[in-house]
């Protein structure tokens, strides 16, 4: 800032020294200062080969300058305050299961250090979700990846492999190991077909050339979860979408030969601004989630 160089020169009464204190070369220093009077219209400084002094001007603008400073550095520590400690809001789209599954360990930590700042929380479709950051709606988006859109950036955090859900008096439960091959025999429960969890798990049975017998039909993940509970038959879901540790009815299994997994990741807008506070959240995630998942129950 021109006003901090200037201020700096008339303390030290020295260009060399304000240079070295500001971090920048003396022609630099120079430049602002001349920038300076230019905007005021005089000379602020008295300059010899061995000696700087503050023009009778230049003396009267001295309090001035470091009054204004002051007000403003004392301004930019209580925004930042704000933002960090004392409020804020934090708007994403995140896909249900993930909501679900560890956005509120990762909130839980991030209040612990600013338990002011507030969420809102649009748990959409994948699809959805994408729109929401697009259209700037929200700040950013925890989805699946694999979008096209030029204008979103991801960043990955956790793969979520897809697992076979059963019955724990199902015949699949009891092998220690299941192959695609072997859910052909059963009644299988599915979410509709333009799902983004459906479109990429048909697109990776499709090539390796494996066919389920897709009998049951549903929108929401939950939903095909109760089918299951009710003995209707078994379902392929991401692991975050079924239950956490031990359930009194339902297991689930991986399934090998491939394992097909969806990645989950931050979108946001490759030209937008984050607030310091969605900026900090962000980087909690990150920090916590970007790692390979734990193997599946």
């Amino acid at each position: 800032m021109d006003l901090r160089a200037f201020l700096s020169v008339v303390e030290l009464q020295s260009f060399n020294r304000a240079a070295d204190q500001l971090n920048m070369s003396q022609p630099a220093l120079s430049r602002r200062i001349q920038k300076l009077e230019q905007a005021i219209g005089a000379p602020l400084l008295e300059r010899t080969t061995r000696h700087v002094a503050a023009t009778a001007l230049g003396v009267g603008l001295v309090p001035l300058i470091q009054r204004m400073l002051e007000e403003f550095d004392g301004s930019l520590f209580a925004m930042r305050e704000l933002g960090s400690s004392r409020g804020g809001l934090v708007t994403i789209a995140c896909l249900p299961t993930a909501a679900f599954y560890f956005l509120p360990s990762v909130i839980r930590q991030f209040n612990v250090e600013y338990p002011n700042i507030r969420f809102r929380i649009l748990d959409l479709t994948a699809t959805d979700a994408l729109q929401a950051v697009a259209r700037g709606e929200v700040e950013f988006g925890i989805n699946i990846m694999g979008s096209s859109d030029s204008d979103l950036v991801f960043e990955r955090l956790v793969e979520d492999p897809f697992v076979l859900a059963a019955r724990n008096d199902h015949p699949l439960a009891a092998k220690d190991e299941v192959r695609w091959g072997d859910l052909e025999p059963y009644h299988l429960i599915t979410v509709h077909r333009s799902s983004a969890n459906r479109i990429l798990l048909d697109a990776a049975l499709a090539k390796s050339s494996i066919k389920l017998n897709w009998f049951y039909e549903v929108t929401h993940l939950s939903t095909s979860l109760g089918l299951v509970e009710a003995g209707l038959g078994i379902s392929v879901l991401p692991r975050m979408a079924t239950p956490e540790g031990d359930h009194p009815f339902l297991i689930s299994k991986p399934i090998r030969n491939p394992e097909i997994s969806r990645t989950i990741g931050i979108v946001r807008r490759r030209s937008g601004s984050l607030s310091p506070a969605a900026e900090r959240f962000m980087s909690m995630l990150l920090g916590t989630w970007a790692a390979p998942a734990a193997e599946p129950k």
